[in-house]
Parts: C-alpha cells; structure tokens; sequence
C-alpha cells in the first residue's frame, strides 16, 4: 500500500470487522484528451489482513455501447462504475505523467465497512451504469454521494452552506484554456444555468474540488468533539506537466479580434471599388456567405439541444440571439450574387433583421434577470452579424439588383 500505514485498532474479540479496511481517496491531476482536463478520481478500499483491495471507479465509459453517438448527442450518455487494480491504475498515471494525490480517510470502522458494501453493491452489473451528466453526476460526485451517505448527510450539509464565487462556465474556462476548440464551443453553447454561483457542495463536481473540501471537512467523532475528515494527504506522483490554471483566460481581445480580421476583409472587399468581379465575389460569399453558416450551423446546433436533447446547462441559450438557424438562408444571397452578379433583396432584408436582433441580445444583457456570460461570444459575433447585414445593404443597393 504506498500510503503511510495508519494506527490499526488493536486486536481483540470485540474488534469490529471494518477495523482492518482504509479509504484512501485517489485524486488524479489533469491529462491530454479533452474529457482528462477535469482530472479523475476514485476511492480505494484496502483489507490490510486479507490483502485485497480495489480502487471503485465511476469513470468508464465505452465507444462501443449501443448507440453511443446517439446518446452522447441527446445527453443521456452511459457510465459504469467498477472496481479496478489500484496499483495498476496508479501505474497508468504515472505513464500518462499524471500527477496523483491520495488522501487517507479517518472514518470509523463502522463507516468503512459501511462503504465496503455499498461500492460493493453498486458495481453489481445490475447497478453499475448511470446516466452521467458533466456537472451534476460525474465521479467525482460519485464518490462525493458515497461518502455524504455513509456520514448520513454531514457532507452534504456543511459544503451545501458554504458559497463560492465561481460557476460551472468559469472552472469550465479554467481548465479548458489549452484546448481553443473546446473552449470556443463551450463558451457558445453553454446557456445561463452554468452561470449561477456554486456552493462547495456542487464544486465537488471536480476532483480537486472534491480533494480540497474533503481535507477542509471535520466531522464528529465517536467520543464526540470533531475530528478532520483527512487522516493523511500525500502528493503520490509529481508531473512534469504545468499545474491546471486557476483563473480563466482573458480570451475576449482573441474573440475581437478574430471579428476585426474577419468583418474586416468583408468591408474592405465591399467597399474595393471599381467594377465588382467574378474573383471579388468569390471571396465576399466565402467571407460573408461562411459567417452566415457558421452563426445559422451554431444556431441550429444550440436550438437543437434546447428542444430535443437533456443537455440542461445548453438550454434557453441566449447566444441564440447573434447566432440562429434564421442566418442558414442567406448564403444562398450569396451564390446567388456570386452566380447573377445581383444580391437579392429578400437577402438584404434577412441579414439586415439578423443585425437589428443581434444587437437587441447584446442589449438585454444588461437588464436584471436576464442574459449569461457570454461578452466573448459578443464579441465576434454581434459585429460580424453587423458587418454581415451593412455587406448585404450596400451589395443589394447596388446597380442590377435582383428586386425579388
């Protein structure tokens, strides 16, 4: 056992059954793929006079479940929970150049052989699958609900009246900062509900969330007093990797930006001059005609979720209002003006409405109640939408437009 042999009860007819077992939480730091940005964690249950042990992982998912596209697209995913060599998972951190925590629990003999039978239970084939959900029921709050159940609520009570100022969005930024992608689509799909404020309760959505509350967490002990929850914590493997971030990144100026080069190459070519030619043209339906996808594609993408899917925190997403399916049309304008050398009119209208909306979303952020954290996604898309809409103006306005 490579943590530091605790005191052991001593031997006696009277001794309880659950005196040989220790609980060391298993706490690992981030990896490369998206879904180890989060870290990982499991508990070990160790027999120190049989010699058997299992680390009990509520981490493990499938590619080749039945329907796993299909489930992972409408948000009702499948993980399963079991018990796994703890010393070969440990091995697999260290390979991977994981950093790993362990932290010894000082419950009673009762709680651990308590514990014992319930992870024992739940990794029944008839009990093991769950419907995992990346904030609300992961395992990290596996193991948290495991614990909460054998303190018979002192978890759960004590970290439910302790505020903090972060939400899901903000640690979702936090950690996913080195991955653009995934912090982009994030931060678009993600509705108001990943912004309210967590309790400590919910932060142990987390694995080190759950690792610093629990070395925080007293509880009553069996003489009464309090006692802490941690008996030992121990850095169990170093890494050569940079500690996960503590802050979310200033990504907005990346977000302008990105709109300033993009609707800016639009005004450039719609304002150039001069006789307007095929290749002019093929780079203002690329340009504008690809924002005007890219914002209907997102739209469809987020609406879609709304209606259809049980992905909660994507809901009532307010970002729907600079990016919709509405916007899907208006790239055919675009090939029209491309193939006649004429922007329709209906096109001009279209993408002159999508700007007046955008900017009434930006708007209502401000108002009381309403709106989510969203000023990157403003900032790319409410000036896009404008440039999108000023382009389809000025290219209707001109000489041979097409009136229908």
């Amino acid at each position: 056992m490579p943590a530091a042999s605790p005191r052991q009860e001593e031997p006696g007819p009277d001794r309880h059954p659950g005196a040989s077992l220790r609980v060391v939480l298993i706490t690992a730091g981030q990896g490369d793929a998206v879904w180890e940005r989060f870290g990982h964690t499991a508990l070990w249950i160790q027999d120190e006079e049989t010699g058997k042990g299992a680390a009990y992982n509520w981490g493990i998912f499938d590619f080749g479940q039945v329907n796993f596209m299909g489930r992972l697209i409408r948000g009702t995913m499948l993980y399963r929970m079991a018990p796994l060599d703890p010393f070969a998972s440990l091995e697999e951190y260290r390979a991977a150049g994981r950093r790993v925590w362990l932290q010894e629990l000082n419950l009673t003999p009762a709680q651990r052989l308590n514990l014992l039978a319930f992870v024992e239970w739940n990794a029944l084939p008839e009990n093991r699958d769950y419907r995992y959900d990346y904030y609300r029921d992961n395992c990290s709050t596996r193991v948290r609900d495991a614990l909460d159940r054998v303190l018979e609520g002192a978890l759960r009570e004590t970290m439910e009246a302790v505020p903090t100022e972060h939400s899901y969005r903000w640690h979702t930024r936090r950690l996913l900062q080195d991955v653009s992608w995934a912090y982009a689509g994030i931060q678009v799909v993600l509705g108001p509900r990943a912004d309210a404020p967590l309790t400590a309760w919910d932060e142990m959505f987390l694995p080190r969330g759950l690792m610093r509350r629990l070395s925080e967490m007293e509880i009553r002990g069996p003489e009464g007093g309090f006692r802490p929850l941690v008996k030992e914590e121990r850095l169990f493997l170093e890494s050569s990797r940079p500690p996960a971030p503590e802050e979310p990144p200033l990504a907005l100026p990346w977000f302008l930006g990105l709109a300033v080069l993009w609707g800016g190459a639009i005004l450039l070519l719609v304002r150039g001059g001069g006789e307007v030619g095929w290749g002019r043209r093929l780079a203002l339906t690329v340009l504008a005609g690809g924002w005007a996808l890219v914002a209907g594609a997102l739209g469809v993408l987020i609406l879609g979720a709304w209606i259809v899917t049980d992905h909660v925190f994507w809901h009532h997403n307010y970002n729907l209002l600079q990016v919709n399916p509405l916007f899907l049309p208006v790239p055919f304008a675009f090939v029209w003006y491309l193939v006649r050398g004429r922007f329709p009119r209906w096109g001009r209208e279209m993408a002159g409405a999508l700007a007046v909306v955008a900017v009434v979303g930006a708007l209502m952020q401000l108002l009381p109640g309403l709106g989510q954290a969203n000023g990157e996604v403003l900032a790319l898309t409410v000036p896009m939408d404008l440039v999108l809409g000023w382009a389809a103006v000025v290219l209707a306005s001109t000489p041979g437009t097409d009136t229908r």
